[in-house]
């Protein structure tokens, strides 16, 4: 558009000839004559701007369905061309990715200063998800407790963790992942009402809880993937971290 307006302007104040304004500025006189139609989808503009005023939540195809009850006859690449002109395209909302700092390692003294917990997948034969809760004291690298059953919430996770601290009394902090059964409220009140501080490793390092990860190997290794359902064997099986005795020893 601005080469036209230079084209105009030398003929105007120079008296050059439009060929030879043309010439000059490198532009062909068809694109220097060329008058703009007017606009065949002004009426077509307007109704798609009443109905995506009224469904703000519909894409260009819903739009198109309600278009054609009108008696529109449209191309879809067409009407995409004006949804996009007017920036009526629907916002999706970006998920938001927890950002957490590096959980130092603690200097560990005594049992039950920091408990680890995390979970084990597997699914069986029939195809159904099974899941193993495993805790884990990063002192000792004693197994606590081991839970398995094919869904495993937050408050199912409490009654056991209650129950440990029945047995042993309770840390004083726990380090964990971001997973929802450990960020949930329930799980976060439960944590406050006992006065447990939670440790939250970063996303995608999961060797910040590295005591609890190699119990969750173990679990996996001599418990799902040999297919030996038998649980009480597992807190026997020797550990060379342990001089030999097992997690639940």
């Amino acid at each position: 558009m601005s080469r036209r307006q230079d084209v105009a302007f030398i003929v105007a104040e120079h008296g050059v000839s439009e060929r030879r304004a043309c010439k000059l500025l490198e532009l062909d006189r068809g694109s220097y004559r060329y008058e703009p139609l007017p606009d065949r989808n002004v009426k077509l503009r307007e109704d798609l701007l009443t109905l995506a005023r009224q469904k703000p939540r519909f894409g260009y195809r819903r739009l198109q369905v309600l278009l054609e009850r009108r008696g529109y006859q449209v191309n879809h690449k067409r009407l995409y061309r004006l949804y996009r002109q007017e920036h009526l395209a629907v916002r999706r909302l970006k998920r938001k990715h927890v950002t957490r700092t590096a959980a130092a390692l603690a200097n560990l003294s005594n049992a039950n200063q920091e408990w680890s917990m995390d979970f084990v997948a597997d699914g069986l034969a029939t195809g159904r998800a099974l899941r193993i809760f495993t805790l884990v004291d990063s002192f000792t690298r004693e197994c606590l407790a081991l839970e398995v059953d094919s869904c495993l919430s937050s408050r199912r996770i409490t009654r056991v963790l209650d129950c440990v601290i029945e047995q042993r009394g309770a840390p004083t902090s726990i380090r964990c992942d971001n997973g929802p059964e450990f960020t949930s409220r329930h799980f976060l009140t439960w944590c406050e009402k006992r006065k447990i501080q939670t440790t939250y490793i970063q996303p995608g390092r999961p060797m910040q809880k590295g005591y609890v990860s190699h119990c969750t190997s173990w679990a996996r290794f001599d418990v799902t993937e040999t297919n030996r359902w038998r649980l009480f064997n597992f807190p026997f099986s020797p550990c060379i971290f342990r001089g030999g005795c097992g997690p639940g020893w």
